[in-house]
């Protein structure tokens, strides 16, 4: 049976912690910052936690990133 490989897109958009919890990143942050206020910008700086609904489904299509 062959290996199974990470999902390339996936890769990008989430990051698995230390003990296994899956970080994203919020939207809204790419462009147009010029017209954010500056605590727009700060709320949207940091990375929450993806809800354990979806945890399941995006450990196995980032089966081979070390967390």
């Amino acid at each position: 049976m062959p290996k199974m490989k990470t999902h390339s897109s996936l890769k990008d958009r989430f990051k698995i912690t230390g003990t296994g919890k899956v970080m994203r990143y919020k939207a809204y942050k790419n462009h147009l910052l010029s017209g954010k206020s500056g605590r727009q910008k700060r709320v949207l700086n940091n990375q929450p936690l993806m809800a354990s609904g979806d945890v399941a489904r995006l450990k196995q299509g980032l089966s081979q990133i070390k967390g």
